[in-house]
C-alpha cells in the first residue's frame, strides 16, 4: 500500500492505547530448544552517534548473530561502518526510524522525547528510516522499533499498513546504557527463552560491551543458543 493510501485509511483515528507491550506488537519467539534474541539499538543524533565497537567485535569473535536497529540519522553519521555492518551475514539490519522518536499520531512523549505528530508524521518516520535501510542491505526492512519502542495503537496499524511488523522487546538489557556490567550481565544471563533482549549500541561509554560478554558464556553453559529475529517465529 502505498504511503498516500495510509493517511486516507487512519487520518483522523483517535489512539485508545500506549506503551510498548500493545496488541499487535511482537515481544516475543516461539524456541524448542533454550534461545535468546539479542537486539542491538542504534539511536542517533546528539549524544546518540557512537559505536560500541568492542561489543560488535566481541559478537563477531563469538559468532553470536544479533538484530540491529538502527536509525537513519545514526547511519548517516557511521557510514562506513553501516556498511561493514550490513555486509555481515552475522547481522540482521533493521528499522529504528529516521530521527528516533516514539511512534504516535498526536505528538505524545515518552523519556522526554516527542513522538511523531500525525499519521503522516508517522509515515515519514517509518519510511524514512526504512529507506536508509534498504539503500545498505538492498531490502526493505521486515521490523520497525520505533524511539523508545512507544508506539499507541493508531501507529501500530500505520506500521502494519506499511508492510513492516511493530516490534518490541520482552528484556531490558542494559536501561539506554544506564546499567552497569553486573545488572546487565544479570539481565541477559537470566532471561527465559524466547526472550527478546534489548541493548544498546551506540553507547560505547557504558558498560554493554562488557555486560554481553560476561553473560554470553553463562547463557551457553546454560545451553542457549543465539537468534536473529528473522529466524524464528515471533509472537
Amino acid at each position: 500500500m502505498r504511503a498516500a493510501d495510509v493517511v486516507v485509511d487512519l487520518h483522523g483515528h483517535t489512539p485508545h492505547a500506549w506503551g510498548q507491550t500493545l496488541d499487535g506488537v511482537l515481544t516475543r519467539f516461539e524456541s524448542e530448544t533454550p534461545q535468546i534474541a539479542l537486539t542491538l539499538d542504534a539511536c542517533g543524533g546528539p549524544g546518540g552517534n557512537g559505536y560500541d565497537e568492542e561489543l560488535i567485535d566481541y559478537l563477531r569473535e563469538e559468532k553470536v548473530p544479533a538484530t540491529l536497529f538502527v536509525t537513519a540519522r545514526w547511519i548517516a553519521a557511521n557510514e562506513h561502518v553501516a556498511q561493514g555492518l550490513a555486509a555481515d551475514p552475522l547481522f540482521e539490519l533493521e528499522n529504528h526510524g529516521d530521527r528516533h522518536r516514539p511512534c504516535s499520531v498526536n505528538g505524545r512523549s515518552a523519556y522526554e522525547i516527542r513522538g511523531t505528530r500525525s499519521v503522516s508524521d508517522a509515515i515519514d518516520e517509518i519510511a524514512d528510516g526504512a529507506i536508509a535501510i534498504e539503500a545498505l542491505t538492498g531490502r526493505w526492512p521486515r521490523f520497525f522499533r520505533p524511539g523508545t519502542a512507544y508506539f499507541d495503537d493508531v501507529c501500530v496499524d500505520v506500521v502494519k499498513e506499511l508492510g513492516a511488523e511493530p516490534m518490541g522487546y520482552s528484556v531490558v538489557g542494559d536501561a539506554g546504557g544506564g546499567f552497569g556490567r553486573a545488572e546487565i550481565a544479570k539481565q541477559i544471563a537470566n532471561a527465559p527463552s524466547g526472550s527478546v533482549v534489548l541493548v544498546h549500541m551506540n553507547k560505547p561509554r557504558g558498560s554493554t560491551a562488557e555486560g554481553v560478554r560476561d553473560a554470553v558464556p553463562r547463557l551457553r553453559a546454560r545451553g542457549f543458543g543465539f537468534v536473529r529475529l528473522d529466524q524464528v517465529k515471533l509472537r
